[in-house]
C-alpha cells in the first residue's frame, strides 16, 4: 500500500514550519533577554555566500507552499519577500500554514503521477508528483528550515535538537 502524498507533504510541512516559528520566538526571547539587537540575527548568515536568515525562512515557506499546491492541482499564491524582524517571518509562517491547512486531502488524488515542470539549474525539470514531493520538497523544506536553526544556533540562541524537532506524538 503507498503513502498518498497528501499525508508526506502537508502535515509535514505544517510540523516543520510550526517548529521553526517555535524557533524563531525563542530567537526573539534571547534577543530580548540578553539585550541583542534583532537585526544581529535578521542578518546573520553561516557563510558569506549563504542565504541570511529572512530568506531560508521564505524559502522554506515558499517550497512548502509551492509543493503542496502543485500536488493538489492549483497555482501557490505569492508572497512579497519583505520580512525584516521576527515577528514578520513569524506572520509568514503562520500565513503559509493556514493555506496548507486550506487544501484538502481530495486534491492530492493522483497526485504522485502528476507531471510537474519547475526550473532547476535555470533550465525546465518536469517530476512525477512523487519525486517532486520526495526528491524535491520535502528536502528543501527540512534544508532551509535547518538553515534558519543553525544561523541561529551558531548566533548564540540556546537550542537543541528537540527545538527543531518539536514536541514528539
Amino acid at each position: 500500500m503507498s503513502t498518498p502524498l497528501y499525508a508526506v507533504t502537508v502535515p509535514v510541512f505544517v510540523r516543520t514550519l510550526t517548529n521553526l516559528k517555535a524557533v524563531l520566538r525563542k530567537a526573539q526571547a534571547h534577543a530580548l533577554e540578553h539585550k541583542i539587537e534583532e537585526s544581529a540575527f535578521i542578518d546573520a548568515r553561516l557563510y558569506p555566500d549563504m542565504f541570511p536568515l529572512p530568506q531560508q525562512v521564505q524559502i522554506a515557506t515558499d517550497i512548502a507552499r509551492g509543493c503542496a499546491a502543485r500536488l493538489a492541482g492549483e497555482e501557490p499564491p505569492s508572497y512579497e519577500d519583505k520580512e525584516r524582524t521576527f515577528d514578520d517571518l513569524v506572520a509568514r509562517i503562520d500565513r503559509t500554514i493556514d493555506y496548507l491547512r486550506s487544501l484538502s486531502e481530495q486534491k492530492f488524488d493522483d497526485a504522485e503521477t502528476r507531471a510537474i515542470t519547475r526550473p532547476l539549474g535555470g533550465q525546465p525539470h518536469t517530476f512525477t508528483g512523487a519525486s517532486y514531493a520526495l526528491q524535491f520538497g520535502v528536502p528543501n523544506v527540512y534544508f532551509h528550515a535547518a538553515t534558519a536553526y543553525n544561523i541561529l544556533r551558531h548566533n548564540g540562541v540556546p537550542l537543541g535538537k528537540a527545538d527543531f524537532l518539536g514536541k514528539l506524538d
